[in-house]
């Protein structure tokens, strides 16, 4: 006999497949079964076009009737850009649902479990729940918060050193470690660099994957440069990829420098000032308020410094190459002031350890983590019954 949580492991598989092709929507996948045979399967396609369980239910046909779905998240019950998924659940005669996560949005929380129950449809809620609610981190902070998820990325030497005194960087981790990094990339919705690091490195910042191609129109991550006062050359490589760039400045930036950068294509963000930079907090506002559900950034010192100050830093994820640069010259991951105390300096929450290649991925969280807010939403739940 089957587990059902094998049926559960293949929605979230489904689901992989959505992630960074659905923002601001969740990542979903869905399967229907019947008599232990898969009739149907889908995930979420990109905005305004349908969701997994329809996606399931159009392949399922009259098999949907008396099927049982498995769903990474709860349906939702509301109308957006398409009908309200459990009215086609209700519809199509669907027997029994499994439910991972239930929807942080609040306009669904809990709604669209009461939908189906309502209707006479058995339900069961939380198979492998965590790995659902990791899967949408961006989503569930977004929706909670109006702010994208942060993640703060580098690459550094044993000691400490992302480039040599020279300036030197290319490469301190290996292929494997630099593949994981483009699938990130191919995972967020935007990536974001101060631009020194486009001045020294005049990197592309696209999303690369060599992975197998997936079934999905072509997209790359909107890219970000924190530019107080425009000094972004109009014919940086950043600027000429596919895709969207939005350089954040202040009222600092030249006028002629802004329209150079305009008429090259970059849509220039003026925002409030914080000690002579951008205002790093109203930059997150601003993409939040675009859509923008999740953000990696990959530098340099001081943007990344400025953000774990500011506690705007979501989850860190640090490669280290096992190799020694030295150099007191020699730049490091976070600059500025630093922790003044070891009592004061940031530590990572839930650390998870990953070997690639000849290289190891340290990764964390510093501020929102929703498998974290799963755990104390339950919390919550069990102390009112």
């Amino acid at each position: 006999m089957v587990d059902p949580a094998d049926y559960m492991e293949l929605s979230l598989d489904l689901a992989r497949r959505a992630v960074g092709r659905t923002s601001p929507n969740p990542a979903v996948g869905a399967v229907l079964v019947i008599n232990g045979a898969i009739v149907g399967q889908g995930y979420t396609q990109p905005p305004g076009s349908w969701h997994a369980e329809v996606m399931a239910l159009k392949e399922a046909g009259a098999k949907a009737r008396g099927a049982t779905l498995y769903v990474t998240l709860e349906p939702c019950c509301h109308h957006g850009r398409t009908p309200p998924c459990t009215e086609a659940i209700i519809a199509a005669g669907v027997k029994r649902v499994h439910i991972a996560l239930l929807d942080p949005n609040p306009l669904v929380n809990g709604c669209g479990l009461r939908a189906l129950e309502e209707a006479g449809i058995d339900t069961h809620v939380g198979e492998k729940r965590e790995e659902a609610a990791a899967l949408n981190e961006g989503f569930a902070k977004h929706i909670t918060t109006g702010l994208p998820f942060v993640i703060a990325k580098f690459a550094s030497s044993l000691d400490g050193k992302i480039a040599t005194s020279t300036g030197d960087s290319k490469w301190i981790t290996g292929e494997e470690a630099r593949r994981r990094v483009h699938q990130v990339r191919d995972a967020v919705d935007a990536i974001m660099v101060g631009v020194n690091t486009i001045l020294a490195d005049d990197p592309q910042l696209t999303a690369r994957p060599d992975a197998a191609p997936r079934e999905r129109p072509e997209r790359q991550p909107v890219r970000v440069i924190v530019d107080s006062r425009g000094r972004t050359p109009p014919a940086a490589r950043a600027l000429r990829e596919p895709g969207k760039v939005l350089l954040a400045a202040t009222s600092a930036i030249d006028p002629a420098r802004a329209q150079a950068l305009e008429r090259a294509g970059v849509e220039v963000l003026v925002l409030p000032e914080r000690e002579g930079m951008v205002d790093l907090a109203a930059l997150l506002k601003a993409l939040g308020q675009r859509d923008i559900t999740s953000v990696l950034v990959e530098g340099g010192g001081n943007l990344l410094a400025s953000l774990v100050e500011d506690g705007l830093v979501d989850k860190v994820m640090a490669f280290l190459a096992p190799v020694l640069i030295g150099g007191r010259e020699a730049l490091t991951p976070l600059e500025g002031r630093g922790a003044p105390t070891m009592s004061q300096a940031l530590r990572l929450r839930r650390p998870q350890v990953e070997v690639l290649g000849e290289d190891v991925l340290i990764s964390g969280y510093a501020g929102f983590c929703a498998v974290e807010q799963l755990n104390l939403t339950n919390l919550a739940k069990e102390l009112q019954r």
